[in-house]
């Protein structure tokens, strides 16, 4: 078991991130058995899983903006926003945890993006406004209350959720270990520069 003042947190390990989701990453689903593996052997005291939330109409949907298709970049409260195929709505089978994990296992289940008006990469912050001063998801104030000084994150998207909430949370004062086998990105293209970001970032990568 490793230190309790180490934390696993799981980034959206959601169907529809997965091969014949909504929004699929890059083998999304071969990630599964070895998160699960991770949790059933209870090596962490400390777990935390997002899960992606987004109202029907949230705006980072392509369909809410008449015009545009997904993956084309608009300005949405003056930052730059990548338009998403409809995905991981409230209550939808793509938005739901990965059944094959036993989220029993968790302490927290944090669900985020369910802001219809700002989207929501990181586990730590909304996606409103300058890095460092974005709105707090309190995730923070809550592994610091539990003597969390390292945390450790997986899950999917590795360029895009994974990636932020690692930023995040060196920011926020923790120690980060980015578990590379344990994540997949939207776009393998993007490896490159995540890995340089992580090491801007001074987060290491096992």
């Amino acid at each position: 078991m490793y230190a309790k003042d180490i934390a696993l947190l799981v980034v959206d390990l959601q169907p529809d991130f997965m091969p014949g989701g909504a929004l699929p990453c890059h083998q999304g689903d071969a990630i599964v058995p070895g998160i699960a593996a991770l949790l059933a052997s209870r090596k962490y005291a400390t777990v935390v899983a997002t899960q992606d939330w987004h109202p029907h109409d949230h705006a980072s949907f392509a369909s809410q903006h008449s015009g545009h298709k997904p993956l084309e970049v608009i300005t949405l409260h003056g930052q730059s926003q990548t338009l998403w195929p409809d995905h991981c709505v409230q209550g939808s089978a793509g938005a739901a945890l990965d059944p094959r994990v036993d989220w029993n296992t968790a302490n927290l289940i944090l669900r985020k993006g369910s802001d219809r008006q700002v989207d929501s990469y990181s586990a730590f912050r909304e996606n409103f406004g300058p890095r460092g001063d974005r709105p707090a998801t309190g995730l923070a104030g809550w592994l610091h209350e539990r003597g969390i000084t390292e945390v450790h994150v997986c899950g999917l998207a590795r360029d895009y959720c994974v990636l932020w909430s690692a930023q995040d949370a060196a920011i926020s004062g923790f120690r980060v270990r980015f578990l590379w086998e344990l994540t997949r990105p939207v776009s393998a293209n993007n490896d490159a520069a995540v890995r340089i970001a992580l090491s801007e970032g001074g987060i290491e990568v096992l």
